[in-house]
């Protein structure tokens, strides 16, 4: 039953094994942290506040991860472990754990934001579900990634309780506090800037572990 399990698992392992999955996911949670952090320092008419710039800069994102994903699967994972062709639900992992994510986030955001929530608290949940998430994409086929979740939760929970004033030092004095706390800002930031860089630290070790087991074969006829 061992072996069975194994087999079944390998396609999740073998998406993520060069760690490609998990710093796409990163890049894009650093993404949204810098455009919040760009909206909160410029004034309320600068460029990054308005639609059309938040479409153009969500789009380039994106293609970034797709294609930079894509190289980096066709110049160094294939020629080192060979290209495996598995179903769509397999293939697209990455977009499966983050598009959940990302709802669940902007629906919480959308409800904050009308209600005039403290966020520091509330946001432990959206923090330890994000964890949960992980846990069940990566950790669960590779047992070190579990510090990596342990790690995530209990700086989640460190920055639902980090004093108010202290998170909203973060925010204080811009525009935005019109249409949110200062405190809620302050979380949603370190927030995202946390766990995407948590995801870049696991991707960049995952990547590593990969290029320093794997190596390119020998050419024939050399």
């Amino acid at each position: 039953m061992d072996q069975v399990g194994k087999l079944v698992e390998r396609p999740r392992l073998y998406s993520n094994i060069d760690g490609v999955g998990e710093l796409g996911i990163g890049f894009m949670l650093l993404g949204f942290a810098l455009l919040q952090w760009l909206q909160v320092r410029a004034p309320e008419g600068a460029i990054w506040h308005r639609m059309d710039t938040f479409c153009i800069y969500v789009g380039l994102m994106c293609l970034t991860i797709h294609y930079g994903s894509k190289a980096i699967k066709k110049h160094i994972t294939w020629p080192r472990t060979g290209f495996v062709a598995y179903r769509a639900s397999q293939h697209w992992v990455a977009a499966a754990i983050a598009a959940p994510i990302g709802a669940l986030v902007a629906v919480g955001m959308s409800i904050a934001l009308r209600r005039r929530w403290d966020f520091t608290t509330p946001g432990a949940l959206i923090g330890l579900v994000f964890v949960a998430v992980y846990a069940y994409g990566f950790a669960r086929t590779v047992r070190w990634k579990w510090i990596v979740a342990g790690v995530m939760a209990l700086g989640s929970l460190a920055i639902a309780f980090l004093p108010a004033n202290l998170i909203a030092a973060v925010a204080n004095d811009s525009w935005v506090t019109h249409l949110a706390r200062a405190e809620f800002v302050g979380a949603w930031l370190l927030s995202m800037t946390f766990f995407g860089a948590m995801l870049f630290v696991s991707g960049g070790i995952s990547f590593w572990l990969y290029l320093s087991h794997t190596q390119v074969p020998a050419e024939e006829g050399q």
